[in-house]
């Protein structure tokens, strides 16, 4: 059931990754990074998730001085894939032009982004490597995810716009409040999942010792 919950954490995740870049009112500094990589350089969204992940594999591997999390690239792949399938199903569904319809956009992909991290990071199985990078300074700085997350945006940000990514208005709401929604996602996405995963482990032994009774 776990992994049930870790899939589907990603794949609400990558919806609100999709919904930010549709608002065209500016990305995550990550996700703008990887869209001006997208258009500069060639190659889709999806496939830059996937290979500066792997570069942020070793650099996590640096900074907790053990060996590379390579199972951090399987989920890598899976939201690689998962954005570049939410962009090609929303790409004529979801063309806001309206200022408040991109700002109603934006909102929409902010809230679903923090649900969709919370989620599968509570699985605590294979988080994104940018997401173990947001722990590892986390443990590091012994501070809380709303520090680690924002000071990741700000390095990420003077990258994309080193490489001119969709850098807007978007950008500088997903810096202030990127890390507050997720700080604040975390124990509600904990209570909820933990109550499932508990109740899906004991329904089988309910009906199992039901079965004996009877």
């Amino acid at each position: 059931m776990k992994y049930v919950f870790y899939v589907l954490g990603i794949l609400i995740l990558t919806l609100g990754i999709s919904f930010t870049i549709q608002s065209d009112l500016g990305t995550s500094p990550f996700d703008a990074l990887l869209v001006g990589l997208s258009l500069n350089v060639g190659l889709t969204v999806g496939s830059w998730e996937i290979i500066i992940a792997l570069l942020l594999i070793y650099c996590n591997s640096f900074l907790k001085k053990q060996r590379p999390e390579v199972s951090g690239l399987l989920t890598a792949l899976i939201t690689g894939v998962g954005i570049d399938m939410w962009l090609f199903l929303l790409r004529d569904l979801l063309t806001p032009e309206q200022w408040y319809s991109k700002v109603i956009c934006l909102g929409i992909g902010l809230i679903v982004i923090g649900l969709g991290t919370a989620t599968y990071l509570h699985t605590n199985f294979a988080p994104i490597p940018i997401d173990r990078l947001t722990l590892i300074i986390q443990e590091l700085t012994r501070t809380n995810i709303f520090f680690s997350r924002t000071f990741i945006y700000l390095v990420f940000l003077i990258m994309a716009m080193i490489l001119h990514g969709p850098i807007g208005v978007g950008t500088l709401l997903t810096v202030c409040l990127g890390g507050l929604i997720l700080y604040y996602f975390m124990p509600f996405t904990k209570k909820i999942l933990d109550r499932l995963l508990i109740h899906s482990s004991t329904s089988p032994n309910y009906d199992k010792d039901k079965k004996h009774s009877i």
